[in-house]
């Protein structure tokens, strides 16, 4: 009998350690969490930025609405015109990776901020401009589009290390999602077979929907709740198997800078949601790569509906955020 209590003792004891070590590798993350009480105000700063999110993101989701393959396509070119105009404003040059899809030409947008430094590798930004039939995409992803964009422009004086590259995506959406029509996926491609290396590609996703009601927040496996807030005022900083590292050091950046309350982890692709944006495509390819987001379907009632509209966005929130990735951006790159 002692014999079996031991090997029972010795049994739940490595139970216990698997336990904390897949804790310590998936879910903890370095830096301070700051706790949410009321948000402090914005700065002169914040409130520029505000306005830059809050016109843009208006002109895309209510003056151009819809962007998709599936009988939107004008409106999709439309998006394009508009970060072309902005980045050129910014006095960036751009890009265009163009493909065929379907018998029609579409595009990612890139961007880039030359780095001092030849041989260091990029940072990529990316964020896709397309939306699901029947929604106008205010924050899906719009918000996550608004928000690339004002990083370009606070980030057009800086002289980085490492080059820094902005890309605006298009088909992230099913029914191209993961099939070679994903813009991100031709993106990450052409990089890989160039052979350029990547310190990091960081995808902004849906990253305008913040409540501060108890239980606002769901997971995709119930476990999550146990281990993350239930109330859905929080970023989120989300990697696949082998970002782990890009996630620590993105999420110490962003908590150094206080700008809003933060979660962070790493986890497979077979868990719902992880893999559910462009990170994916960089990852595939290689590449150590992350997405930032609200959590989309786990927190906002208007995701993929006619009802996300730019009024349901959080602005301030949304230039919190947008402020405290600058400071990150400069951090990684420096």
């Amino acid at each position: 009998m002692a014999i079996a209590y031991t090997i029972l003792g010795v049994i739940l004891s490595a139970i216990v350690i698997a336990i904390m070590a897949a804790w310590r590798v998936m879910v903890w993350m370095p830096g301070r969490k700051p706790r949410r009480n009321a948000m402090p105000p914005l700065s002169d700063r914040e409130r520029q930025v505000r306005e830059w999110l809050e016109t843009d993101l208006r002109a895309l989701a209510d003056e151009i609405g819809e962007r998709h393959l599936q009988g939107r396509y004008s409106q999709l070119i439309d998006a394009t015109a508009l970060f072309e105009r902005t980045l050129t404003e910014a006095g960036y040059a751009f890009q265009r990776q163009e493909f065929d899809v379907d018998g029609r030409r579409v595009w990612n947008v890139e961007t880039s901020l030359s780095g001092s430094a030849d041989a260091a590798p990029s940072l990529v930004i990316g964020a896709h401009y397309d939306t699901v039939p029947g929604s106008p995409g205010a924050n899906d992803n719009g918000s996550a589009v608004v928000a690339g964009l004002a990083l370009a422009r606070l980030l057009a004086n800086s002289r980085p290390r490492h080059t820094i590259r902005f890309v605006f995506f298009v088909n992230e959406e099913s029914p191209y999602y993961m099939t070679e029509a994903m813009g991100s996926l031709r993106s990450a491609e052409s990089m890989r077979d160039r052979g350029e290396s990547l310190m990091g590609m960081i995808a902004l996703e849906t990253i305008g929907c913040y409540l501060d009601a108890a239980g606002s927040q769901r997971y995709p496996v119930r476990w999550l709740g146990y281990l993350y807030p239930t109330t859905g005022n929080f970023v989120a900083f989300v990697g696949l198997p082998g970002a782990r590292r890009l996630v620590g050091r993105c999420i110490t950046a962003f908590r150094r800078t206080r700008a809003f309350p933060s979660i962070g982890g790493v986890a497979p692709g077979f868990i719902p949601g992880i893999d559910l944006s462009d990170h994916w495509a960089y990852h595939h390819c290689g590449y150590p790569a992350l997405m930032i987001t609200d959590t989309a379907p786990f927190r906002n009632p208007h995701y993929h509906t006619r009802t996300d509209l730019p009024d349901t966005v959080n602005y301030p929130a949304l230039a919190k955020i947008t402020s405290g990735l600058t400071q990150m951006i400069r951090d990684l790159a420096s």
